[in-house]
């Protein structure tokens, strides 16, 4: 590892310095389109190599930039949402590649004429390591699941391109995966422009790709907005992929002001037109499946709705940002005074991200009677919950992405321990119609309840327009799995962009996706590390990403040890 030291802001890059490696990149594009699956699969097995070498300084820069304690448990969360979550996909698209065989596994029927592909676990280790945890690929109405297109026989091949990725500046991860998603799914070589907030990891990954950058087929450049809308617009980028808020993207593909949208969006005309992709964010509505829950049972759920919201400190697309429940559950109350005390327990976490302290101000004048829990100050700021929000759309709560540490609570006027069915039916609609987003969304529904329900619960996730459902589960371990796909739910367009345009990840590079559903145990066996309590991520997370690396039996008793252990 080498010697860690606090970074200099890194300049922008020069426009002509980025014209030099828009040139290159053209230059270098069509041998990239020539390349076969094994060939470029090859790329990935060195990048994976070089990442775990470079994975500890990643892990202590993004520490220390975001004001937290190297050797603390903060340094376990950027171990696996960073390192680890991008090595993990690594070694998965390398396989997919080197086995280059597209038949797909047979489909289950899901509700709508919809089916399914199991895509968690696929190993023992998987099983032993994420127990009871399983995920899906779901297709829409009428699409048989196949995969594989880029590289199929038969298939036309990709056109040779450039793309510009303009990274997210949250999680370390995001860019590198927006990255490898534009050069080995769509075929494009890539430039990717760091986010000013996270670019001290421009280096860095630059030195984890370095065979692809080496060759001319990957570039990582630096700059503000002025920066991104020069590569947008530039006649050598052919298409672009975002990940930030929708108001970026409207400013980017129609226009600076209102004005400029309204009219480019009535003539038909953007102002940046050439293919865009994106994932702009969500309000993640959690459910609360009403039932009779053990006081354990009703802890640990808090427990897990704390660790949605508090994790990256709550600067995560995928953050628990409204809770929906019963209004006639009977332990409806008990629940919130639950995920308050389980939140108070959480340190307050340091507001790195630009405008998080006008956001959390402007979320606490529009509801003042929230819940301030613990003590928090301008650079650390106190956790939050709302505890009776009107399930009306238009709540700033329901239709504005707070990227803070807060949480609302919607209490329906439906269903309740009796009945919920009832009270599901009400949530999807709700969810639907008066939350914005379709990006994730978790249900909570204990073992018994489930069982009652059998076939409706599964009707229910049919009918919810979200990319990511996790049921019991966060759903940023749909993000983390890599075999799963990432994105909006399909049906947005340009004009009314909502949660994004495309999917990312999907290592097993399945066609036409419509959502991916993971699920978990209501009370595991371990604490997941991803929880904001688990105290042994420091020292799981440089073991895990090793392992993600290159899987071995030898190397499982010590992993599973770390985990138990911690």
């Amino acid at each position: 590892m080498a010697g860690i030291r606090h970074h200099t802001p890194l300049a922008a890059t020069p426009r002509d310095e980025l014209d030099r490696t828009l040139e290159r990149l053209r230059s270098r594009a069509a041998a990239w389109a020539s390349l076969d699956a094994r060939a470029r699969a090859r790329y990935l097995r060195a990048a994976a190599a070089e990442l775990v070498r470079v994975a500890p300084d990643w892990v202590a820069w993004a520490v220390r930039e975001k004001g937290e304690d190297p050797a603390g448990p903060v340094a376990g969360e950027e171990w696996i949402s960073g390192p680890m979550v991008t090595v993990r996909f690594i070694r998965l698209l390398a396989e997919s590649l080197e086995r280059a065989r597209w038949d797909a596994p047979r489909a289950a029927p899901r509700p709508g004429g919809r089916s399914s592909v199991p895509v968690f676990p696929e190993t023992l280790y998987e099983r032993a390591l994420y127990p009871g945890v399983s995920a899906e690929i779901w297709f829409g109405p009428g699409v048989p699941p196949s995969r594989g297109a880029p590289y199929r026989r038969g298939d036309p091949p990709a056109p040779p391109g450039v793309a510009l990725v303009l990274g997210a500046g949250n999680v370390g991860s995001i860019a590198p995966l927006d990255a490898l998603d534009q050069l080995f799914v769509h075929g494009r070589v890539a430039v990717v422009k760091m986010n000013p907030v996270n670019a001290y990891l421009g280096p860095l990954l630059g030195q984890a790709f370095r065979s692809l950058v080496g060759e001319g087929f990957l570039a990582f450049v630096f700059g503000g907005a002025e920066a991104g809308a020069y590569l947008a617009r530039h006649e050598l980028v052919d298409a672009v992929h975002l990940t930030g808020s929708a108001a970026t993207f409207e400013a980017l593909v129609w226009g600076a002001t209102p004005e400029q949208r309204r009219r480019r969006k009535a003539a038909g005309r953007p102002l940046l037109d050439k293919p865009v992709t994106a994932e702009l964010g969500c309000v993640t509505p959690v459910i609360v499946v009403p039932g009779r829950w053990t006081s354990e049972e009703l802890r640990f759920q808090a427990r897990r709705v704390a660790a949605m919201v508090a994790h990256n400190a709550s600067f995560n697309c995928n953050a628990a940002k409204v809770l929906v429940l019963s209004r006639d559950w009977y332990l409806r109350e008990a629940f919130v005074d639950a995920l308050a005390e389980a939140l108070r327990r959480i340190p307050p976490r340091r507001a790195y991200y630009p405008g998080a302290r006008e956001r959390y101000q402007r979320y606490l004048n529009a509801y003042p009677g929230a819940l301030v829990l613990g003590d928090g100050d301008d650079s650390r700021l106190a956790w939050a919950v709302v505890p009776d929000v009107p399930p009306v759309a238009g709540e700033p709560a329901l239709s504005e992405e707070a990227f803070c540490g807060v949480i609302a609570v919607c209490a329906l006027d439906a269903g309740g321990t009796g009945d919920p069915e009832a009270f599901l039916d009400a949530a999807v609609r709700f969810a639907n119609e008066s939350i914005a987003g379709t990006l994730s969304c978790a249900l909570l529904v204990d073992p018994r309840t489930e069982r009652a329900l059998g076939a409706r619960l599964t009707e229910a996730v049919a009918r919810l327009w979200y990319g990511g459902v996790g049921i019991n589960l966060w759903p940023g371990v749909i993000f983390g799995l890599g075999t799963t796909t990432w994105g909006a739910f399909p049906g947005h367009t340009p004009e009314s962009v909502g949660s994004g345009l495309g999917v990312v990840h999907n290592a097993r590079l399945y066609d036409r996706p419509e959502r991916s559903v993971a699920r978990a145990p209501f009370v595991p066996p371990l604490t997941p590390p991803w929880f904001a309590d688990f105290p042994g991520g420091a020292r799981l997370g440089p073991r895990i990403t090793r392992f993600e690396a290159a899987p071995s039996a030898s190397a499982l008793p010590g992993l599973l040890a770390a985990a138990l252990w911690s």
